[in-house]
C-alpha cells in the first residue's frame, strides 16, 4: 500500500479542492496523512478521508525552541515545529510520496526529502497524484534495497549540522546577553570588557554592545550599562551606533541639569541616521532625526541654564557636525528669489509691514515713529490672529520637512496667508529671528525687501539654521559681539547670497528714566531683571558681600520677577543656592526684592549703582536704563564674549567693565567714596547713554535702514 504524507503550512483557500484530491487518493487505495500548522478542525471535511495531525506549538516545544520558532521566517517556522515531532519522523520514514501543499510547507518537505530519500517529494496536488499513479503502475521499480536509503544525504548532514550550530550559537548568545544574564555581576563584568576588546569586527561589536546595553538597562543595572557604553564607544567608528549607546547617558545627564560630555556624539548619531534617509531620498524619515539632533545641540541646559555655553566658546567647532552633514547642507541650500528687492517709487508712500503680536517689547517706539510719518504707510500683521495661527502650528517640524524636501504644502499655506500682505508691502520688518521669520523665508517675497532683527537668544537656538537667508535682504543686530557670534555659528550668513548685516541699537526712550536720587541711593546697588539664569544674580550677591566687609551700609535692590525653579533641573539647583544666600542677606536688610513693576523709573530713584552681572547679553537695556537714571554702571565682562574682539569692554566705556566680584566691589567703593564724586560719576554715565543710545539719537539709524536705498545702509 502506498503512503502519502502531506504538509499544510496554512489553511487552504479552497477546502473542496483538498477533499476532492483526498477522495481520489482513497479510490486508489492510498493511505494519506496530513501534518498541519493550524487546528485540523478548520478542515473538518478532510478528517474522514485522511489522518490529520497538528504540529507541536511553540509553547509545547519548550522555551528554547519556542523562541526559535517565533523568531523564524514563515517559511522555516513549520519545519522547526516538525523537526522535533516523533509523529512526523515516523510517518515520513514510511512515506512513498511527500507533498507540500503550499509555499509555507516547501522548506519542510525539502528537509524531509533529504532525510528520507526513498520518497518522492512534490509540490501540489496534481504532481502528487501523478507520483502515486507511477508507483501504482510499476511497484517493482520503486522497491529499493533498504541499505541504500539508510540515513539522510551527506549534503543534508552538512547543511543541517551547520544550521543547528548557528541556531545553537544564536540561542547561547541570546541567553548570555539577555536580561536574566545581566543580573549576574560576573556576566556584566565580562561584557564590559568584551565589547572593548581589540580585534572585534565593527558590526559585531556594535550589535552586541547595543543588545547588552539594552539588557542591562532592563535588568536595572544602569551604571553597568553606562560603563559598557563608554567602553564600547571608544572602539566604534559608527556615529549611529555610538549615538545609540550614549543616548541614555546623555538624557540622564540633561535631566540632572548637567551638560553631557557626549552631547554632540549623540547628536552626530542622529544626523548620520538622517543623512542615510536623505541619501535614499526620504526626507520624511530624515526629519525626525534632524529634530532630535536640534533638541540636543540647542538644549537649554547647554546654553541657557548655565554660566557657560559650548556654542559661545567655539561656535564653528561646536556646530561643525551640523554644517558638515548632508542634511545640514540641504537646509543651507539657497533657493533665492525670482527678482531682487526694489526700493519704493517716489510718487507714493513707503509701505511698511511689521510682524506683531508675539513679542513686541522692542517695537513700540519704531511703530509710533513710522505710523506718524505722512510719507509712510504702516500695516501690522498680527500673528496671534485666529486666521494666522494655523499657519504657525507645528512650525519647526514643517520647516525641517520643507528645507529637506525643497517644497511643502505648508509653504503654499504660508503664501496664501501672507501673500497679499507681502504683495502690498515695500518693506517687511520682522523683530526676532524665530519661527515667523523662518517661515517667511519658505516663500519667495517677490520684490519686497525683507528685514529681520536678531536678538541674543536666537543665536543659541535652531532658528537661524531654519531660515533661507537668500530671501532676506538685511539682518539687524543690536551689538557687534552678537553679530560676530551669529556669523560664526551660521556660516551661510557670510555667503554671497546672504543678507547685508547691520548693527543698530534698540529703540530706547531713555529720557523718561532721568530723575533725582534719594540721599541714601549712593549705597544701594540695583539689578534689573532676574527671570533668566543668564542674569546670574548670585554674582551680584558676591559683589554685595565684598562691599559689606568694608561698609554695612551697602545693600542690593532686586527689581523684577524671581527666577522660576521649574524651568529646568539646572535652574532648580541654581535657585536653591540663590535662595540660601538670599535668606541670610534679606534677614539683615542687605537685600530688598521689589518684584515686577511697571514703574521702573520710580524703582530706580533710590538706586545709586546699577549692575550688569550677566553671563551673556546682546546689549542689556536694563543697565542702560539704570545709567540714564543717574546710577553709576558696574558691568561684568560678560563671560560668553569676554576676551573677544567685541565684548562688553568694546560696547561700554572701559572704566565701567570689571572682571571679578572683587573688581566690581573696588569700582563701587571708588565711585561712591564721596557723595559729590558719586553724583558726578552718575551724571557722566547718564550723559553718555542719553547721547549715544536714546531714541532721539538712534532713530536716525533706523531711518537710514528703512527709508534710504540699501546701497547707503550701514
Amino acid at each position: 500500500m502506498i503512503e502519502v504524507l502531506m504538509v499544510l503550512g496554512a489553511v487552504p483557500g479552497r477546502v473542496a479542492v483538498l477533499t476532492d484530491a483526498l477522495e481520489q487518493f482513497r479510490s486508489l487505495g492510498v493511505t494519506v496523512r496530513v501534518a498541519c500548522t493550524f487546528d485540523p478542525d478548520k478542515i473538518p471535511a478532510a478528517a474522514d478521508l485522511a489522518e490529520l495531525h497538528l504540529l507541536p506549538t511553540a509553547k509545547e516545544l519548550g522555551p528554547r525552541f519556542g523562541r526559535m520558532v517565533k523568531r523564524a521566517s514563515p517559511a522555516r517556522r513549520p519545519w522547526l515545529r516538525a523537526l522535533r515531532d516523533p509523529w512526523v519522523r515516523r510517518h515520513a520514514k514510511r512515506a512513498d510520496v511527500l507533498v507540500a501543499l503550499d509555499q509555507q510547507a516547501l522548506h519542510t518537505v525539502w528537509q524531509l526529502a533529504h532525510r528520507y530519500r526513498r520518497a518522492d517529494a512534490v509540490f501540489g496536488i496534481a504532481p502528487a497524484l501523478r507520483a502515486v499513479e507511477k508507483r501504482s503502475a510499476d511497484p517493482a521499480r520503486y522497491r529499493r534495497p533498504r541499505l541504500t536509503t539508510l540515513g539522510p544525504s551527506p549534503l543534508l548532514v552538512v547543511n543541517s549540522t551547520r544550521s543547528q550550530t548557528i541556531d545553537l550559537a544564536k540561542v547561547v548568545l541570546e541567553a548570555a546577553t539577555g536580561q536574566k544574564a545581566m543580573r549576574l555581576g560576573a556576566v556584566r563584568w565580562f561584557w564590559q570588557r568584551a565589547v572593548a576588546a581589540p580585534g572585534v569586527p565593527e558590526r559585531y561589536r556594535g550589535k552586541i554592545a547595543r543588545r547588552v546595553n539594552t539588557s542591562m538597562h532592563r535588568a536595572g543595572h544602569k551604571a553597568s550599562a553606562n560603563q559598557l557604553a563608554l567602553a564600547a564607544q571608544g572602539r566604534l567608528k559608527s556615529s549611529t551606533t555610538k549615538g545609540h549607546l550614549l543616548g541614555p547617558i546623555v538624557e540622564a545627564e540633561l535631566n540632572q541639569g548637567k551638560v553631557p560630555a557626549h552631547l554632540m556624539t549623540v547628536a552626530k548619531g542622529q544626523l548620520a541616521v538622517a543623512d542615510g534617509f536623505l541619501k535614499k531620498r526620504n526626507p520624511g524619515k530624515a526629519a525626525p532625526h534632524v529634530l532630535r539632533a536640534f533638541d540636543l545641540m540647542f538644549h537649554r541646559i547647554a546654553h541657557f541654564d548655565g554660566v557657560t555655553s559650548p556654542l559661545a566658546e567655539d561656535p564653528e567647532g561646536f556646530l561643525a557636525p551640523l554644517h558638515g552633514s548632508k542634511v545640514g547642507q540641504a537646509m543651507a541650500t539657497p533657493r533665492g528669489r525670482r527678482a531682487p528687492a526694489q526700493f519704493p517709487p517716489a510718487d507714493r508712500p513707503h509701505r511698511m509691514l511689521f510682524f506683531t503680536g508675539l513679542n513686541d517689547n522692542f517695537l513700540a517706539p519704531i511703530l509710533e515713529r513710522y505710523e506718524a510719518m505722512p510719507d509712510v504707510q504702516v500695516r501690522r500683521l498680527n500673528l496671534v490672529e485666529e486666521s494666522i495661527r494655523p499657519v504657525l502650528s507645528n512650525g519647526r517640524t514643517n520647516l525641517v520637512h520643507h528645507m529637506l524636501a525643497g517644497t511643502s504644502k505648508r509653504a503654499e499655506e504660508v503664501a496664501e496667508a501672507w501673500g497679499e500682505h507681502l504683495a502690498w508691502a515695500d518693506t517687511v520688518f520682522v523683530d526676532w529671528c524665530n519661527l515667523p521669520a523662518a517661515m517667511l523665508t519658505m516663500i519667495d517675497p517677490g520684490t519686497t525687501r525683507v528685514i529681520v532683527r536678531l536678538h541674543s537668544f536666537e543665536a543659541f537656538s535652531w532658528w537661524p539654521h531654519l531660515a533661507d537667508w537668500s530671501r532676506v535682504d538685511d539682518l539687524v543686530f543690536v551689538s557687534e559681539h552678537l553679530r560676530d557670534l551669529t556669523l560664526a555659528a551660521v556660516p551661510r550668513l557670510r555667503a554671497p547670497q546672504g543678507p547685508r548685516t547691520h548693527v543698530v541699537s534698540n529703540a530706547m526712550e531713555l529720557h523718561r528714566y532721568a530723575g533725582p536720587k534719594t540721599d541714601d541711593a549712593r549705597f544701594t546697588l540695583g539689578l534689573i531683571g532676574l527671570s533668566s539664569l543668564a542674569k546670574d544674580p548670585r554674582w551680584a550677591l558676591a559683589v554685595l558681600r565684598e562691599l559689606r566687609k568694608r561698609d554695612e551700609r551697602y545693600r542690593l535692590k532686586l527689581i523684577g520677577d524671581d527666577l522660576r525653579a521649574s524651568l529646568s533641573p539646572a535652574v532648580r539647583a541654581y535657585v536653591a543656592e540663590l535662595d540660601r544666600e538670599l535668606a541670610e542677606l534679606e534677614s539683615s536688610g542687605a537685600v530688598i526684592r521689589t518684584g515686577r513693576t511697571e514703574d521702573v523709573p520710580g524703582a530706580l530713584t533710590d538706586v545709586g549703582v546699577i549692575l550688569s552681572t550677566s553671563v551673556r547679553e546682546s546689549f542689556h537695556c536694563g543697565l542702560v536704563e539704570g545709567a540714564a537714571s543717574g546710577a553709576v554702571p558696574v558691568v561684568r565682562d560678560w563671560p560668553f564674549f569676554a576676551g573677544r574682539q567685541h565684548s562688553a569692554r568694546s560696547l561700554f566705556p572701559s572704566d565701567w567693565v570689571v572682571g571679578t566680584p572683587e573688581e566690581a566691589a573696588e569700582r563701587t567703593l571708588a565711585v561712591t567714596a564721596s557723595e559729590d564724586g558719586w553724583r558726578e560719576a552718575g551724571q557722566a554715565a547718564a550723559s553718555h547713554v542719553l547721547s549715544t543710545w536714546d531714541w532721539s539719537v538712534t532713530q536716525k539709524d533706523f531711518d537710514r535702514l528703512l527709508l534710504e536705498p540699501p546701497a547707503t545702509a550701514g
